[in-house]
């Protein structure tokens, strides 16, 4: 091979690096914006570290149970679930019931039309949240929604996943904080209460994170991993 040859072949090589590294590059953020999206999506105050709006939200039914209280009308997930089905799902009854619908149609739908719904009279947050915060929750309302109920099984609650793998996982990842029986967390109720009461929510925050914690987010890895940690997190005590 002569010298003008090898010098071609080598910037090609380089470039065909340079574009396989922009794109990890690409991927690895996008999979973090998700993953802080569904932190906004939980509870978006705490995620960029504002106070909650104080007047209730205008869309938030008048009879609701948490109508004004402390921010949670604001909140995502009150109207639209931990399973993200609203009216449909775990919230069709219940204190937490608003009679709004859920957001699983809107999976797969272009961010930026998402982004637009969440900026409307409706949602009501342009102003509340800056473009980033308003990207990432519309980002993980496209791309980050689970269909939930193809990983816990909607009648008893239970996560569809293996206990044995997911205790390896938990006392490798979740123990340091939360304590090897998840009791160590002293402003929270026992782990095996919460998760075996709301399956939805351990999941969602398994795989996205605790918004304004350190909490690590599983969304990197298999969803399966996530599955096997919140079933065998189902079988903790549930009492402290």
């Amino acid at each position: 091979m002569n010298k003008q040859k090898k010098h071609k072949s080598t910037l090609t090589c380089m470039f065909a690096m340079s574009l396989l590294i922009g794109t990890h590059t690409a991927i690895a953020e996008e999979v973090s914006s998700i993953a802080r999206g569904g932190q906004l999506y939980d509870k978006w105050f705490k995620v960029i570290d504002a106070k909650a709006p104080k007047g209730p939200h205008s869309s938030y039914p008048v009879e609701g149970k948490y109508r004004g209280k402390k921010g949670a009308d604001w909140r995502c997930k009150e109207c639209h679930g931990w399973d993200y089905m609203g009216k449909d799902g775990a919230y069709s009854k219940g204190k937490h019931n608003t009679g709004i619908g859920g957001i699983r149609a809107t999976a797969g739908k272009p961010p930026q039309q998402i982004s637009n719904i969440l900026k409307d009279s409706t949602h009501g947050y342009q102003g509340l949240m800056d473009d980033k915060d308003i990207q990432d929750l519309a980002l993980f309302v496209s791309k980050g929604q689970l269909d939930m109920d193809r990983y816990i099984d909607r009648a008893s609650k239970k996560a569809k996943g293996n206990i044995a793998q997911g205790e390896i996982y938990y006392n490798t990842l979740c123990a340091q904080c939360h304590g090897i029986e998840g009791t160590k967390v002293k402003d929270m109720p026992a782990m095996g209460k919460v998760v075996s009461g709301n399956p939805w929510e351990g999941l969602h925050k398994i795989i996205n994170g605790q918004p304004g914690e350190g909490m690590p987010a599983f969304i990197a890895l298999d969803h399966q991993v996530s599955v096997d940690t919140l079933a065998y997190a189902q079988t903790l005590p549930q009492k402290k």
